[in-house]
């Protein structure tokens, strides 16, 4: 299903939620955001923050399944090739009315296209990492991220998908 707005409200933010810098401790901050977001809903999820194709935070919640791993993995594939959330992607692929095997000749195997991956940047240097997040419907995962990045980088302007 596709929301009206929301390609442009994850263009948004995706604009706004970068960082002058991104540390280990960054990491810690934002996945341990996501991590009691996920407690306090009381859902089974895994999250994973990538820099430089390291790992620097992965977590899962009680009960989470052991396919969000490979979720994990084919959201941070789509983040990585094409700088912006995987929300988006799917966004403007059913916009256009394509697959992604169609359009950029990929497989649905190594690549999601569901909400819950996002891209970490530097101010005026761009991609450098991934935080994703999977458990949820797509929207809510990717709610999740935005809202532990905007809280971490002390954004209150960040536009949220209704």
């Amino acid at each position: 299903m596709i929301f009206a707005g929301d390609l442009d409200t994850i263009t948004a933010q995706e604009h706004l939620l970068q960082f002058n810098f991104f540390s280990p401790d960054i990491a810690w901050a934002v996945g341990s955001h996501l991590r009691a977001d996920a407690i306090a809903r009381q859902a089974a999820m895994t999250f994973e923050i990538q820099i430089a194709g390291r790992t620097v935070f992965l977590t899962t919640t009680g009960n989470a399944a052991p396919g969000q791993a490979d979720w994990i993995r084919r959201k941070r594939n789509v983040v990585m090739r094409f700088g912006r959330s995987s929300y988006a992607v799917g966004l403007q692929l059913a916009q256009e009315g394509k697959t992604i095997e169609e359009r950029h000749g990929l497989t649905l195997a190594d690549y999601a296209l569901h909400g819950g991956g996002f891209p970490i940047a530097l101010t005026g240097t761009g991609l450098i990492g991934s935080v994703i997040a999977s458990g949820l419907a797509q929207r809510v995962d990717h709610g999740m991220v935005v809202d532990a990045l905007a809280t971490v980088l002390n954004r209150t302007d960040i536009p949220r998908l209704d």
